[in-house]
C-alpha cells in the first residue's frame, strides 16, 4: 500500500493520518469543512514538534512526514487510494452514507476500513459491493501513542483483507489484534461498563470524581480514572457507544447512566469542551 485516504479530521482522523505520514504512506485527509482541515492540520503539526522535541523522530521526518498530506473537502480526492479509513462520528447513518459514496468513487480492489468503535463492520460493509474487502480498523486514542489496533473482521471480510491489514498496521508501528464483529468488539464492550459505573458512583454520591479515578488509578493500576479517560474520548462518544451497546444486546447492564445523558445534552463533552467531569479550561 501506498496510499491512505482519511475521512475526518478530528481527534482520530488526524491521528491516522499523522501516523500515517510518518509510516511513509502518501496520505489524503479529508473533511466536508476546509477550516476542519485546517485545525487538523495544526493538531498533526503540533504533535509533531512535539516528537522531535522528545527525540521520537528527527525534523527531517517531520518536515517530510507533513509533505506526504493533503487536504480536500472533495470525496473524489480519494478515487486513487489503496485503503480509505473512516473516522467519522460515530453515526450508523453517517458512515452509512460514507460507505456508499466511497464505493462508488474508489477503484475496485481498494480496501474500505471503519474506524467506528462500536458499530458493525457487517453492517457498515452491507452499504457497499465490496463487503469483502471492508474491515474495522479501530485506533486508540491518542493515535500516536498508543499501540493496538482492534481489527474487527466483517461476516464477508475476506482473509486476504484482514492480512493486508495486518501488513499495514506493521508498517505503522501498530500491533494489530482481530476480534469478531460484535457490539463493542472488545474494547470497548469491556470498556465502557467500567466508565458507566463509575459514572453511577458520583451520580449516587458513592465518592467525588477524584476520589472515584485515584482509587481506580492507585488500586487498580490504571494509568488514568475512568472519569478522566471518559473526558478524554469524549462524553458524546462515551454515549453513543453505550446505546449501541443497549440497544444491540438487549442487556439493562449497558443502560446508559442518567448523569452521562444529562452531561451531553448540556454540551459538557469533556477534554474538547474543557469541561467534563473535571475542569480543562
Amino acid at each position: 500500500m501506498h496510499r491512505i485516504g482519511v475521512i475526518g479530521a478530528g481527534t482520530m482522523g488526524n491521528g491516522i493520518a499523522h501516523i500515517s505520514a510518518l509510516s511513509g504512506l502518501d496520505v489524503i485527509l479529508v473533511d466536508i469543512n476546509a477550516e476542519f482541515l485546517k485545525k487538523g492540520l495544526a493538531v498533526i503539526s503540533k504533535n509533531m514538534d512535539r516528537q522531535v522535541q522528545k527525540k521520537k523522530i528527527s525534523n527531517t521526518e517531520r518536515v517530510s512526514a507533513l509533505e506526504q498530506i493533503v487536504t480536500s473537502i472533495d470525496m473524489n480526492a480519494l478515487r486513487d487510494c489503496d485503503i480509505v479509513v473512516e473516522a467519522a462520528t460515530e453515526n450508523p447513518k453517517i458512515k452509512a452514507s460514507i460507505f456508499r459514496q466511497l464505493d462508488g468513487i474508489c477503484k475496485s480492489d481498494c480496501i474500505l476500513a471503519s474506524n467506528t468503535s462500536s458499530i458493525s463492520i457487517t453492517e457498515i460493509g452491507s452499504n457497499t459491493n465490496r463487503p469483502e474487502r471492508v474491515i474495522g480498523m479501530h485506533f486508540m486514542n491518542p493515535v500516536p501513542v498508543m499501540k493496538l489496533i482492534e481489527v474487527i473482521r466483517g461476516h464477508l471480510t475476506s482473509d486476504e483483507t484482514a492480512s493486508a491489514v495486518q501488513d499495514l498496521s506493521i508498517k505503522m508501528n501498530k500491533i494489530a489484534v482481530e476480534c469478531n464483529d460484535y457490539p463493542g468488539f472488545v474494547a470497548n464492550r469491556i470498556l465502557m461498563p467500567m466508565i458507566n459505573e463509575a459514572i453511577f458512583c458520583l451520580m449516587e454520591g458513592v465518592a467525588e470524581a477524584q476520589a472515584i479515578d485515584d482509587i481506580m488509578k492507585l488500586g487498580m493500576a490504571h494509568p488514568m480514572g475512568p472519569l478522566t479517560l471518559a473526558d478524554l474520548i469524549g462524553l458524546d462518544v462515551c454515549l453513543a457507544i453505550l446505546e449501541v451497546l443497549h440497544r444491540e444486546l438487549g442487556d439493562s447492564k449497558y443502560r446508559p447512566c442518567p448523569l452521562l445523558k444529562k452531561m451531553v445534552a448540556s454540551g459538557t463533552l469533556g477534554r474538547k469542551t474543557g469541561h467534563g467531569f473535571f475542569n480543562y479550561k
